[in-house]
């Protein structure tokens, strides 16, 4: 289909607005797809786009407005979808993010980025399970995520499986060595494991002492019984020994 003239200046518009996005002037590259979007109001992805610049800006609601519109135009656009799953994640909406992310994946079922997203919905819902399913997904896709493996370490974490967290944060840390959260994310792994270590050896010392104390109480209890026996039949003893002098006395008289 030949393209008419206001959709090849659109299009100027919006590379115009990709330029300034990139160079983080958001409110610079809404105006750019604005007018793009003046001049192609079926312009699509220049309504992704500036969604983009929007929630960047922290205006959620616009964001989602504009996926919205780009969803209305092309409902086989994968990314909006995504796009739109990011913004809801951001507003505490995890359900419709899980939703939107549900069908971005369905449209595109090689969007690591969708099973990543969706992992981090998961995990904050305290869905441990499934966020590993879903990292383990996005890894598979793109063996370079490094933010997988650290987001699957932290829900390995969550599970009280440390040293496959330990593992995971090493690795995304092998593939991003500038990763501080990685980096973090381990060392909090190895402190716990670490504490669990030493608790384990303080009970083990407190059950051995506890076994030590027991067994010395007990001889020296006996030996307490055995010496109030012993003192019984030494006084009936001497009681015995009195009463027989007694008797040999009076008998001699």
């Amino acid at each position: 289909m030949q393209r008419t003239d206001s959709q090849r200046a659109a299009e100027v518009y919006f590379e115009k607005g990709h330029a300034f996005y990139c160079e983080g002037d958001f409110d610079h590259a809404i105006l750019e797809y604005t007018k793009a979007i003046q001049l192609n109001p079926k312009y699509a992805l220049a309504y992704n786009n500036r969604g983009f610049a929007y929630g960047d800006k922290g205006n959620l609601d616009q964001a989602i407005s504009d996926f919205n519109k780009a969803i209305e135009l092309d409902p086989k656009f994968a990314g909006a979808y995504y796009n739109r799953g990011i913004a809801y994640s951001k507003k505490g909406n995890l359900d419709q993010a899980i939703s939107d992310f549900n069908k971005a994946i369905e449209l595109d079922p090689k969007f690591a980025g969708a099973y990543y997203n969706r992992g981090l919905a998961y995990y904050y819902k305290g869905s441990f399970d499934q966020a590993i399913s879903d990292c383990n997904k996005a890894i598979e896709l793109d063996s370079t995520h490094a933010e997988a493996y650290n987001n699957r370490g932290i829900a390995y974490f969550m599970k009280g499986n440390y040293d496959q967290a330990i593992a995971d944060c090493t690795k995304a840390v092998e593939l991003d060595p500038e990763y501080a959260n990685a980096y973090y994310n381990r060392g909090i792994a190895h402190r716990k494991k670490a504490n669990i270590t030493m608790h384990g050896r303080m009970c083990a010392w407190q059950s051995r002492l506890a076994s030590t104390f027991i067994r010395v109480f007990s001889k020296n209890l006996r030996r307490r019984r055995e010496d109030k026996i012993w003192e019984k039949i030494t006084t009936r003893r001497r009681k015995i020994h009195k009463i027989r002098k007694e008797c040999r006395s009076k008998a001699f008289f």
